[in-house]
């Protein structure tokens, strides 16, 4: 696992009337601070990537269909530096995976419908001074394939 990363199992609580899930709270162990929440989607087979922030650490949870959220660790520092991790996200199986700043990350939606992703990071966004570093997907400096 790369250095920083946490996962927290989430729990689906069914009734008569439908699903509720919580995702992330205050009093969680993984809780860090709050910046705003967003959702984000893509169609099937569309990848999302890549990206770092300087400041921010995201929580990624999947709400609706599936994805595949890969992370990179270009930290030279770290002591899992150059490792690329993978996590299948969906309501099947939920979870939420905390990316701490500086660490590459992106996704593909691997299932056959739009996939929903919720994010909580712990910043909000600044329009006019975004804390957002992207790459192209397909940038040999990460080697990854996405088409797997």
């Amino acid at each position: 696992m790369i250095e920083g990363v946490r996962v927290k199992n989430l729990k689906i609580i069914p009734d008569d009337r439908g699903r509720l899930m919580e995702i992330l709270r205050d009093d969680d162990e993984v809780f860090v601070k709050f910046g705003q929440v967003y959702m984000t989607t893509a169609f099937p087979g569309i990848v999302k990537a890549w990206h770092y922030h300087k400041k921010q650490t995201d929580n990624f949870t999947c709400v609706k269909g599936r994805i595949r959220l890969v992370l990179y660790d270009a930290r030279k520092d770290s002591s899992t530096y150059g490792e690329i991790g993978e996590f299948d996200l969906s309501l099947d199986d939920p979870i939420l995976v905390q990316i701490p700043n500086m660490v590459y990350h992106g996704f593909k939606c691997i299932s056959d419908e739009e996939a929903m992703v919720i994010n909580t990071p712990t910043r909000s966004y600044d329009h006019k001074d975004p804390d957002e570093y992207r790459i192209d997907p397909c940038d040999k400096d990460i080697a990854y394939d996405w088409s797997r």
